[in-house]
């Protein structure tokens, strides 16, 4: 099993000034510091106007500086918010064809459409047809990072002339694909167009037993025709990430953090916001209530070693459920909420010295009889795809010149 750090740039409300340049750099400091412990993956999501939900509004900005600061680490986009209202499609492949080259062939492209009114809502996307818009998208990103030139394209959601979109990535005919998927009919989805899932709900082992049967069957069917020039087949999945010898100490630095996570994501969709004005970590502690400290932690105690809470024992056995279950990475989600920068550190540090290297000795033969398996899927798969037809030289269209008689060897007029 590989193992991911995920950041959503949490923020809870009062702002102090320094604080949101802080929140950055600490979280650029812990994903260096992964990077040195031997974790395979950061991931940074792509949301707007959510206030102390998630300062990540720019991720191509953060990625690359994290690109710059590692070697070894692989970088997600976990997502890139594709729907052209947001990002148009060849500035998204043009953005990632220069972080593959910048971090030497280590990115991660996770595709996604947003999900709240707020984002929605301040692009002028309807909601009824982001899923298409963002698919539609998704797999013209693939093709221009693939073909010289890029063909051009008349969609419904989208269209551009034919123009070579560079640069061209590192990785060969593009960065793994992936999509966000929250429930069962995601995982389908992600499954039918060859895409990595990145499964961001809370799961218990059981239910990730069940995604992993669906997205798996599916790989292995003629419903799967892949999105991209490739086929990702691999599930990822979120969990809480608060490592500590004293069990009592990992739920005290962690618990809260995360149910404020929880509270937060379902405010976003149930919940009227006043935009810069609401105050969502205050309203979390008053609908947490007056209950006294010792029910908190007796609540925290019943759910927290089933959510990625505890020892390094009870981490191990966490783990080890998921990996049975048929999951291929867990990410670990560790800052939310008002989770301390010097725990977070903590945990990334104990976790990869007393649990990481009994999973990172399994990784290399479990991906070699996995690729075994998969390999005659994937090869039918890619043969049901329909395929961008590259243009021959006499096909591409001549693009006229601004001017009318071009201007060469012009000196410059005498002052």
């Amino acid at each position: 099993m590989k193992f991911g750090v995920f950041y959503e740039l949490q923020l809870p409300k009062p702002w102090k000034p320094g604080d949101e340049a802080r929140l950055f750099h600490e979280a650029l400091d812990q994903l260096v510091l992964a990077d040195q412990l031997g974790y395979d993956y950061a991931w940074e999501v792509e949301h707007h106007f959510l206030d102390e939900y998630s300062h990540s509004s720019a991720p191509e900005v953060f990625l690359a500086a994290a690109a710059a600061k590692t070697s070894r680490i692989r970088i997600g986009h976990g997502i890139r918010q594709v729907i052209p209202n947001y990002n148009h499609p060849a500035r998204t492949a043009e953005g990632l064809a220069t972080l593959d080259i910048i971090s030497n062939g280590r990115v991660e492209f996770g595709i996604g459409e947003g999900a709240t009114r707020l984002e929605l809502g301040g692009f002028n996307i309807p909601a009824r047809e982001k899923r298409a818009m963002a698919i539609e998208a998704g797999e013209q990103i693939a093709n221009m990072m693939a073909l010289d030139p890029y063909p051009g394209y008349e969609g419904k959601y989208f269209s551009m002339p034919c123009r070579n979109v560079l640069p061209k990535p590192v990785q060969d005919p593009h960065p793994p694909m992936w999509m966000a998927c929250t429930n069962r009919d995601t995982i389908k989805v992600a499954a039918s167009l060859g895409l990595g899932a990145l499964a961001f709900s809370f799961v218990d082992p059981k239910e990730a037993e069940i995604w992993s049967e669906i997205y798996y069957g599916i790989i292995k069917s003629e419903q799967c025709v892949p999105l991209g020039h490739s086929v990702n087949a691999n599930i990822a999945m979120v969990s809480n990430f608060s490592v500590h010898h004293d069990r009592a100490e990992a739920i005290r630095r962690g618990h809260e953090g995360f149910e404020f996570f929880g509270y937060a994501l379902n405010a976003l969709v149930a919940h009227d916001t006043v935009p810069g004005r609401t105050d969502m970590w205050g309203d979390y502690l008053k609908a947490r209530g007056n209950r006294t400290q010792e029910v908190i932690d007796a609540a925290a105690r019943a759910d927290a070693i089933a959510t990625g809470i505890g020892t390094p024992d009870d981490m191990r056995a966490h783990l080890k459920a998921f990996q049975n279950a048929g999951v291929d990475q867990v990410i670990f989600m560790q800052q939310a909420g008002r989770n301390r920068h010097e725990h977070i550190c903590e945990s990334l540090e104990l976790f990869a010295a007393e649990v990481m290297p009994e999973f990172k000795a399994e990784v290399a033969g479990r991906e070699e009889r996995k690729a075994r398996e998969l390999a005659p899927y994937i090869e039918a798969a890619l043969k049901r795809k329909n395929w961008m037809k590259p243009l021959a030289d006499d096909e591409i269209p001549v693009v006229k010149a601004s001017v009318a008689k071009a201007q060469v060897n012009q000196t410059a007029p005498a002052e």
